[in-house]
């Protein structure tokens, strides 16, 4: 032949099998492959489970696991036998011979190829859907924990009187059964018609018959099961309507039943269940007559009915005898879900008075002392002055605030005091160089808690800090200080082991710590190692040398994290605080039971009803499992991590909710009792948030107890959008030690306004009870104002004061340059029939990055006024003076030197600082240097001057008074700042 490439011939290549070095090396790379992906799925569980026997809550990982193992492999053996079985079935039904037709001449050859492969690729099919339905099932270990630990509520729906616990824990897992058993028979039933088909006991153009009589009756058969299925379907959904939730005009969201449920839906749900028996004895009875008519005309009659007198009748129902008299047909259903909403969100006792709105009194003198008693006024908002934190008490760049402060109670001078604090967590972002060993070996925790008086501020606008400096010190005592889990510490560190770490600095430099906590998972062992280099994807951590004898690692850092995975059965709530208990900082967390499943309760979607301005700046306040639909909630446990340790402890707050004895019988020994809560911690419990703002948004509607007046929408509240900023959202509640009409003391509590649906005058005034321990904990109390009166919501308020001529006049004032005005909290105060609205002010001015509180808003009965404390804005309003109050409390700057050679040293500091800061904002890290050395040198001459001085006036008590009213003023003159120098005494006030 000749040559068609235009080329020399050649000897012809033989393609043959690869030779036996390729195939051993295809094989080991083959091998080595499927060794990494089961070692990658290894280090997941394996670092899951070190992790879990770290915390010692290896039994939620265990009985986690195992149930999930027992539901993959049940679920899926049961559908594999199902699926596998019926295709066996139809292929041993097949008949003997095929009729002999294009349509079968072309199955032969399909046949033909799959014979020599049958039970492989029945093998392939059933393993696969196994999997599926495996997958499928495991994810509901929850709904099997729940349905086999059940307990019962003790309370019966109004409808079909079967215990809450059927609607909680029963009915989701029989929901499940019956979509396992839709899936397995409509699976089986299309593997068994494909098997059919193909072995020609089904036929689509072939003459004769269509299917063969073992076709027919195989096939028959699985249609009777999916239409028994369906029966049961119907008798489930006559349940279903107490937990159904829909759209009702006359209130939007609606759950249980409606007139047209109980009087329409029930009773067909109720006949379709008799009509689908029948259907599916029918498609049974195809085993002896051999024929799909009857069943065929039966299915034809249900799928009639169900659009007949499954949606038809209803509709008429509604149309013409509900809508005509809609109010009268409604009100007894809608009593049903009123007292089941208010039961399932714990509102039911809320105690609803009338408010006048205006004060009877005409003493002013009178109104001016309950001013001072009714209420201990917060004037730092913890939402506005962590900057100021940030600025005063950061002390070094690698360590930072949150951006939203917490409030406690805490004794000063033996009195309890509101007090905002926070904790000076690890910031990376200020770490002087970002690298491996930094980020995670040097640079591992915070230090230190810092805290201010709530109701008070310095000369300066500046907090009055009762916890102070690096390390702190202050009215906190003695406690473990380093913080190595906190809400911004989301990065692991490696600690314990032969890399030192920075604790923290101060005058004499650096100090360096080593771990001694039991906290974290061993790097002792090599697999534990190459767990987490693959889990983390760092591969340094198999061979660097910084990991060694008693290295361990920390990680799932934060509070929120370490409580959802000790108890993923639990709803965190979105704020951790902390407090000082024991000895130790210990993260407090609320945590939450939930169901979607209690019968006529309203559903709330939790994502929606927490939303606040608050959480609209910042995400980590964010609820936990935003997105669930609940209609019962609890705040069934406390629980708390050890801010040095990480140890998580989780508490029975609420001994009665049935779900959580269902969660602890299904997780025995992980929850401690409600006495095991120590007196010191107590003392730092409080009524959540999340909890609050959920029952508020209930009792927008909920409040009321009469059905028509439910139904009119007369009485509908809203929350209003917060009136001190431009964010569009909700205002936040507020805690506030205040004590209401007829109380005799005051009480810790979180409180909130209400308004009108679409205006802006005032309809309430909400609190509870926010006081752990005490016999009033968690009473809702709502003042309701009269609807004949308008009295000014906090719209209103806020636009008077923008409205005052003279107070806009010194807001245009305090903006004069750049300086800008921040407005903190607008609290509501009932005082003597009337509201008092109290504002702080803050002003950010110049090159000052941080806000001061400059100005007080006040107003009171339409009398407003503006001034620089609080105690001066009351005397204007009431136009008199206290009685009963002290003098104002205020820390002023203490006096410069009398000794001239300690205050020239301090000049010479402050040049110095000076200086410095000029030189880090150029970037002269040389000048900085030697700024840095000038002022140490000058404070340690302005020491020692003062230290000879003392001397030799035998210890001046003038002196000490200024040193300790230094201290306690929140501006320690020596305390570090955020560039590595001690503070700015330009800017603390500290000469």
């Amino acid at each position: 032949m000749p040559d068609r490439g235009g080329g020399p011939t050649g000897p012809r290549i033989r393609v043959g099998r690869p030779s036996r070095r390729v195939r051993t090396l295809l094989m080991t790379l083959g091998v080595l492959a499927v060794l990494a992906m089961a070692f990658v799925m290894f280090a997941g569980f394996w670092t899951d489970w070190l992790w879990y026997r770290s915390v010692h809550y290896s039994s939620v990982f265990t009985t986690t696991l195992w149930t999930k193992i027992g539901l993959f492999f049940v679920f899926g053996l049961l559908m594999a036998a199902a699926v596998g079985f019926n295709i066996w079935l139809a292929h041993r039904l097949r008949p003997p011979l095929s009729a002999m037709s294009m349509e079968q001449q072309s199955l032969d050859r399909y046949r033909m190829g799959i014979a020599p492969y049958k039970r492989w690729l029945l093998l392939a099919i059933t393993s696969l859907v196994g999997l599926i339905a495996g997958a499928s099932a495991s994810g509901q270990w929850r709904t099997w924990l729940m349905w086999v630990n059940g307990v019962p509520f003790h309370q019966k729906d109004p409808q079909f009187h079967l215990d809450v616990s059927f609607y909680a824990f029963d009915l989701p897992w029989y929901r499940f059964l019956l979509g396992f058993g839709f899936a397995a028979a409509v699976l089986s039933l299309i593997a068994a018609a494909l098997t059919h088909y193909l072995y020609g006991g089904l036929r689509i153009t072939s003459p004769g018959a269509r299917a063969t009589a073992a076709a027919t009756g195989h096939l028959s058969v699985l249609l009777g099961v999916f239409v028994a299925l369906k029966a049961v379907a119907y008798w489930l959904d006559r349940y279903g309507l107490a937990v159904k939730s829909s759209d009702f005009k006359a209130t939007g969201n609606w759950t249980g039943l409606r007139y047209v449920d109980a009087n329409a839906y029930l009773p067909a749900k109720t006949i379709l269940f008799c009509i689908a028996v029948i259907c599916a004895l029918l498609f049974f009875a195809t085993l002896w007559r051999r024929t799909w008519q009857l069943p065929v005309i039966g299915f034809g009659l249900m799928v009639l009915s169900a659009v007949l007198i499954g949606g038809l009748y209803p509709a008429i129902v509604q149309k013409f005898q509900v809508e005509p008299n809609e109010q009268a047909k409604e009100a007894p259903y809608v009593e049903k879900n009123l007292k089941a909403t208010r039961d399932a969100y714990g509102i039911a006792g809320t105690d609803v008075q009338d408010y006048a709105g205006a004060s009877d009194t005409k003493d002013k003198a009178e109104l001016r002392d309950d001013a001072d008693t009714v209420a201990s006024i917060r004037l730092m908002d913890p939402n506005i002055v962590s900057p100021t934190f940030q600025q005063l008490q950061q002390v070094r760049n690698y360590y930072a605030f949150p951006s939203n402060l917490d409030v406690d109670r805490y004794s000063t001078d033996g009195k309890e005091q509101d007090t905002v604090l926070g904790l000076r967590e690890l910031n990376l972002a200020g770490i002087p160089k970002n690298n491996w060993i930094n980020d995670h070996f040097r640079y591992t925790h915070g230090y230190g808690v810092v805290a201010a008086k709530g109701t008070t501020a310095d000369s300066e606008g500046r907090p009055v800090f009762t916890e102070y400096n690096l390390p702190s010190k202050g009215d906190l005592g003695s406690y473990e200080q380093q913080v190595y889990y906190g809400e911004k510490t989301t990065q692991y560190s490696i600690v314990g082991g032969p890399q030192k770490e920075i604790d923290y600095s101060d005058d004499n430099g650096e100090k360096t710590t080593s771990y001694k906590g039991k906290s974290g998972v061993s790097l002792a062992s090599p697999v534990n190692r190459a767990a987490y280099a693959v889990a983390f994807g760092e591969p340094q951590i198999l061979y660097s040398g910084a990991i060694g004898e008693g290295s361990r690692i920390l990680y799932n850092r934060t509070p929120k994290e370490r409580v959802e995975a000790v108890a993923p059965w639990l709803t965190i709530d979105g704020d951790a605080y902390p407090a000082v208990v024991d000895g130790k900082i210990q993260w407090i967390v609320d945590a939450y039971t939930t169901t979607n499943g209690y019968p006529y309760a309203s559903r709330t979607t939790l994502g929606d009803t927490t939303a606040d301005s608050l959480t609209a700046a910042n995400d980590q306040r964010a609820v936990v499992a935003q997105q669930n639909q609940v209609n019962y909630i609890r705040n069934s446990v406390k629980a708390t991590v050890d801010a040095y340790t990480g140890a998580v402890k989780l508490y029975q707050w609420d001994t009665e909710d049935p779900v959580l004895k269902t969660w602890m019988k299904a997780f025995p020994d992980t929850v401690k009792s409600r006495e095991s809560i120590s007196p010191e911690l107590m003392a730092h419990l409080r009524y959540p948030q999340d909890l609050f703002k959920v029952q508020r948004e209930l009792l927008t509607r909920y409040h009321v107890k009469d059905a028509q007046t439910f139904l009119s929408g007369s009485e509908v509240w809203q929350v209003p959008d917060d009136p001190t900023n431009k964010s569009g959202s909700a205002v936040p509640p507020y805690y506030l030690s205040m004590k209401l009409p007829g109380q005799s003391s005051q009480a810790f509590s979180l409180t909130t306004t209400m308004t009108p649906n679409g205006r802006d005058n005032l309809s309430a005034f909400v609190s509870v009870n926010a006081e752990a321990g005490t016999p009033g904990y968690g009473k809702i109390s709502v003042l309701k104002l009269p609807t004949g009166r308008t009295v000014d919501g906090p719209k209103r308020v806020q636009s008077q004061f923008n409205s005052e001529p003279s107070i806009a006049e010194s807001i245009r004032l305090l903006r004069g340059g750049d300086s800008e005005v921040e407005y903190g909290n607008l609290l509501t105060v009932p005082l003597d029939g009337g509201l008092l609205y109290v504002e702080p002010v803050y002003v950010r001015g110049g090159d000052l990055k941080y806000p001061l509180l400059r100005k007080v808003l006040v107003t009171y009965g339409g009398s407003t006024a503006f001034e620089n404390t609080l105690g001066q804005a009351l005397n204007k309003v009431f136009g008199a003076e206290s009685s009963t109050a002290p003098p104002e409390e205020s820390t002023t700057k203490p006096p410069t030197s009398s000794n001239p050679t300690v205050q020239a040293a301090l000049n010479d500091a402050q040049k110095a600082f000076d200086q410095g800061q000029e030189a880090l904002k150029k970037g002269d890290w040389k000048a900085y240097g030697e700024a840095q050395k000038d002022l140490e040198d000058a404070l340690k001459r302005a020491e020692d001057a003062q230290a000879k001085a003392d001397k030799t006036a035998g210890g001046s008590g003038a002196d000490k008074s200024a040193d300790k009213s230094t201290d306690k003023g929140g501006s320690p003159s020596a305390s570090p700042s955020p560039s590595g120098s001690p503070s700015s005494e330009k800017s603390s006030g500290s000469g």
